[in-house]
């Protein structure tokens, strides 16, 4: 469908021949149809009508396969191929470091082939160049909330590099300082990024003990933290201390994070989350729990397993029972 600038040309008028363009004809006088004139007449006529049918036609095909791509029920339609194009790659070098990790963060947020590699291969070097502008901090927050483990491990090492917190032993003691001995803004900094830390393999042992001895300050504000950054140090041994922290805290608001890091947030795999199931149908049936701790617990269920089971342990159990063969 073309886009006419202005009016568009003006078509030249069809040349009849002299019959064609008499004027001499009066009401009451026929016309021969045998005439030369009347045939060609007729002939444009449908040909005029047969082009405008056909023109309709294909009008509404193209309309209609605008709108079939348009509606929210059909399937994905790929806009381009999902793969950092070599003209992106080019002009990455040109750039200063905080467009190139906002570019890059993005692409790999939309699982562009290239990104995740280009963001491990210069992330280092962006550490101390590169600020928690909105942007950037909302691209990071996209990552860590990924359905791909690979783009959260991207987001927290911007993450890291925006806060020029050195991948160090260095760095991971001066946390751990900071988180017991700090005030409460330093604490809660202190216990993200030891969870960061931690999942990139520095003193990730020494860092599960702090975070976890954490979980029992009297500060709820503290233990909110503790619980996020267990959940993004995505240990095996992180598993107990969040199922410990979603039964017994007595912030609701701690509670329900841990029902969250158990269920979607953090760096725990799938598996790992799985192997929380056992623990959740005991305290599904826990009678000594509140009714929006109950919610939470089933609906981590339901993240966990893909099962839409009604709120009822007797449901949660059978289906139990009947996939893993007991």
């Amino acid at each position: 469908m073309h886009s006419w600038e202005g009016d568009p040309p003006q078509q030249p008028a069809p040349d009849y021949g002299s019959a064609g363009a008499r004027t001499d004809l009066s009401p009451d006088r026929s016309i021969d149809p045998r005439a030369g004139s009347w045939r060609i007449l007729v002939a444009i006529c449908t040909g005029i009508l047969v082009a405008l049918v056909l023109a309709a036609g294909i009008a509404r095909g193209a309309f209609a396969d605008i709108t079939r791509l348009l509606t929210p029920h059909t399937k994905s339609e790929p806009a381009s191929l999902a793969q950092l194009s070599q003209h992106e790659i080019e002009s990455l070098n040109h750039q200063m470091a905080q467009q190139q990790a906002e570019l890059l963060l993005e692409r790999d947020i939309n699982h562009y082939g290239g990104a995740n590699d280009e963001i491990a291969a210069r992330v280092d070097g962006w550490r101390g160049r590169i600020q928690l502008r909105p942007q950037l901090n909302s691209l990071i927050t996209t990552a860590l909330n990924s359905n791909d483990l690979r783009v959260r491990v991207a987001g927290m090492e911007v993450d890291l590099a925006a806060m020029n917190m050195a991948k160090t032993p260095k760095s991971a003691a001066r946390l751990r300082e900071q988180a017991q001995n700090s005030d409460r803004p330093q604490r809660v900094w202190a216990l993200w990024g030891l969870g960061l830390l931690g999942n990139r393999g520095v003193e990730t042992e020494k860092a599960s003990q702090i975070l976890a001895a954490q979980l029992h300050d009297s500060d709820p504000e503290v233990r909110h933290w503790a619980v996020e950054g267990l959940a993004y140090l995505g240990t095996d041994e992180s598993i107990t201390p969040l199922l410990q922290t979603l039964h017994e805290d007595s912030s609701p608001v701690v509670r329900e994070r841990a029902a969250c890091s158990l269920a979607r947030l953090g760096m725990l795999t799938q598996v790992q989350r799985r192997s929380a199931v056992p623990a959740l149908l005991a305290f599904a049936d826990d009678s000594s729990l509140d009714s929006p701790t109950h919610t939470w617990i089933f609906q981590a269920l339901r993240d966990i397993t893909g099962q839409n089971l009604p709120s009822e342990i007797s449901a949660w159990r059978s289906w139990y029972s009947s996939s893993s063969g007991e």
